[in-house]
């Protein structure tokens, strides 16, 4: 028996042996690059924050831009931009020259003006004739605004499978007692972003009072989303046509 146990004991150091090698086989990091190869793909490759692997920007959803309000012979004007991924989708003057021929003019120039600069997405836009103040004043507030585009953040984010790219409805024209009233809302994702006049009562009185009252339904369409807004004191016939041609062309959304 004694003759046995210098075996034993060359089997048990060799045992001991064999579990060491497979305990430290077993104790290798598992974030070797070896590792992430060999379960199926290389390592993700590191990018710039905020980009995909192809280098493109993130998605920066829906935001609203002011411009500085910029004064003239008539008076301020002041642009606000709608801009969706980087792209301008709607524009308009939340101050404009108003008494007189100068609430004329500007019920005339300030929808084109508007139309302009959407089309454009730049402030290199023609001037309307007639308008020469106005669409410089315009002109220089939006450029303003659009130098804001870079450091803007988005209001909220998408909801995930809502559709993030901008189309623009028309609503039918709603006659009125003083002339017709036409809406065109600017949609993204589903919510309005953006509301103008392309149609409005002019000449006399009624273009003082268009050039007042349209800016504010504007905003208050964007605001409420919906024609469920609050008439403007003193255009009463305008705010209802202007809700009317609303309501038509919010029903055009869901298709």
């Amino acid at each position: 028996m004694r003759k046995s146990h210098p075996i034993r004991r060359a089997l048990l150091a060799t045992a001991a042996t064999v579990s060491g090698i497979v305990l430290l086989l077993s104790l290798k990091p598992a974030s070797d690059p070896a590792s992430a190869s060999a379960v199926g793909g290389a390592a993700p490759q590191q990018t710039a924050a905020g980009q995909s692997p192809q280098g493109g920007a993130r998605g920066a959803g829906t935001t609203t831009l002011t411009g500085e309000a910029v004064r003239t012979q008539y008076g301020p004007v002041q642009v606000r931009l709608t801009v969706t991924d980087g792209r301008v989708t709607g524009a308009d003057a939340v101050q404009a020259p108003s008494g007189g021929r100068s609430s004329e003019i500007t019920a005339d120039a300030v929808p084109r003006l508007n139309q302009a600069a959407v089309a454009a997405g730049t402030a290199d836009i023609d001037a309307v004739s007639g308008a020469t103040y106005t669409s410089a004043g315009y002109k220089q507030s939006l450029q303003s605004a659009l130098d804001q585009m870079g450091s803007a953040s988005p209001e909220a984010e998408p909801e995930a499978g809502a559709e993030t790219e901008a189309r623009t409805v028309t609503g039918a024209a709603a006659q009125t007692q003083y002339g017709p009233v036409q809406v065109r809302v600017t949609v993204t994702g589903g919510r309005v972003t953006g509301a103008d006049a392309v149609q409005a009562p002019g000449g006399g009185r009624s273009s003082e009072i268009t050039a007042d009252a349209v800016p504010r339904l504007n905003q208050a369409a964007v605001a409420a989303g919906t024609a469920d807004i609050d008439a403007v004191s003193g255009a009463t016939y305008t705010s209802a046509g202007y809700k009317q041609s609303l309501q038509s062309a919010l029903d055009q959304i869901g298709g």
